[in-house]
């Protein structure tokens, strides 16, 4: 069985809903997965949004949520639980250069929002709070599978 992501908050393509936005309360999306591999040690998560900030123009990606070394046997994240993390999960930084989930907030136009799983043969070492990047250079070598959810969100002006 494939590794899988999905959300009851939104369906894949689907709108995400202004609660998990900054238009709203901000809270992380409730998040589950199944089809972890054999093998796994431990998982990690990124949220982006890879055309800000104009999907018409992008000239960056937007990170807005870096987990690690989240536990193997963990099968979700429930709504909100940027503030409750499971025991031994690591958090980077997101391009708000603070630890913690940014929900949407785009600055024109409708965004998409990729939410990434992936399913490591290892637990990683300490990285501090890495960002992107460093926790992408970290994981080479170490993917056993990946799994992705989109979400899109234009604000409500």
């Amino acid at each position: 069985m494939p590794l899988k992501l999905s959300s009851s908050a939104f369906s894949t393509g689907g709108n995400i809903p202004v609660e998990h936005t900054c238009e709203g309360a901000d809270l992380s999306p409730p998040l589950s997965w199944s089809g972890i591999p054999a093998g796994t040690k431990s998982l990690a998560l990124i949220v982006d949004d890879p055309a800000a900030p104009d999907p018409a123009a992008p000239r960056m990606t937007w990170v807005h949520w870096v987990l690690y070394n989240l536990p193997p046997a963990c099968t979700g994240l429930a709504e909100g639980a940027a503030s409750a993390l499971p025991a031994g999960t690591r958090e980077g930084f997101n391009d708000w250069k603070r630890t913690g989930y940014g929900g949407p907030c785009p600055p024109i136009g409708r965004h998409r929002y990729f939410h990434k799983l992936y399913a490591l043969d290892t637990v990683l070492p300490d990285l501090g709070c890495p960002t992107r990047p460093l926790l992408e250079k970290a994981m080479q070598a170490h993917i056993l599978a990946q799994a992705e959810l989109i979400g899109t969100y234009q604000k409500r002006r």
